[in-house]
């Protein structure tokens, strides 16, 4: 099952995908939470509602779709966790997970534009497996992790190389305004494997990342135990799992993300996140 967040011109709601068409969650008596969606007997709840109001299903491209988890409380991310990504870099497996943050505040929508800072030179994409979190997750153990995964999306983990590479650390060059794009859909935890999932990014529809979650240097499951035993995970909380190789400051020429360029990250199962880059004297 696909779920989205989306409106058609009124206040921000749930709705079921399938095929080209959005089914409204209006109907439903509760109030669609991440607690919620990690619940399989609310996630038969939203089945049967969706079933009952098929008649009222909109065309995808009737309606806006929104990130589904539009201000997470934290996005913890995960560098250099694809073989294939530390294979173009020259770099040694790491040991354990290395994390660093990223500002809530950078969430965007599909469809609306990554703004290009001016005060940076080189942006760059990352296809990027997003994991929501369902309940609050303190010292959890890999075996029990996926308890408290409500489900997955994609992200576009956008960077600022100059930044990031000026300040010897990540979070500035992270967390500019609409470097975070997710979506379209959110998938329940329970209807794909996050571990099998192939992972593509183009620009201007040319493939520049490929690659399968397979590569993972530490699985969902290791890095929900990892992080919880650091901080406290809570409902709404999203997990950036790190890219695979391809992106374009290792390219040779690099090949960066400039206004005018489209960029596509898709996930298998989750659906294509499409989102134009602007230059931010341009974005208003």
């Amino acid at each position: 099952m696909q779920l989205v967040r989306y409106t058609a011109g009124c206040t921000p709601q749930w709705g079921v995908l399938r095929d080209d068409d959005v089914i409204p969650l209006a109907g439903l008596r509760e109030e669609i939470t991440y607690q919620q969606l990690n619940s399989p007997g609310f996630l038969r709840v939203v089945e049967d509602a969706a079933d009952a109001a098929e008649s009222e299903a909109v065309p995808v491209e009737d309606v806006k779709l929104l990130a589904p988890v539009p201000r997470p409380g934290k996005i913890v991310c995960v560098g250099l966790n694809y073989h294939d990504h530390a294979e173009e870099q020259d770099k040694e497996i790491p040991e354990r997970p290395l994390l660093f943050g990223k500002a809530g505040a950078s969430v965007t929508n599909p469809g609306d534009p990554i703004v290009h800072p001016a005060d940076v030179e080189q942006v760059d994409f990352e296809v990027e497996l997003g994991v929501v979190i369902g309940q609050t997750a303190k010292d959890v153990d890999a075996d029990d992790a996926f308890d408290y995964v409500a489900g997955y999306t994609a992200i576009d983990d956008v960077s600022g190389r100059d930044a990031q590479f000026e300040d010897g650390q990540y979070f500035r060059g992270k967390s500019y305004d609409t470097f975070a794009p997710m979506g379209p859909t959110f998938v329940p935890e329970a209807d794909i494997d996050p571990h099998n999932l192939d992972v593509a990014c183009r620009v201007n529809g040319e493939t520049k990342q490929s690659s399968n979650t397979s590569e993972f240097i530490f699985g969902v499951d290791e890095v929900v135990e990892y992080i919880s035993g650091i901080t406290t995970l809570r409902p709404g909380d999203v997990i950036s799992t790190g890219t695979p190789g391809g992106v374009g400051i290792f390219r040779d020429p690099p090949e960066l993300l400039e206004p005018g360029d489209v960029v596509d990250v898709e996930i298998e199962g989750i659906g294509t996140l499409t989102n134009p880059v602007v230059a931010e004297n341009d974005s208003s």
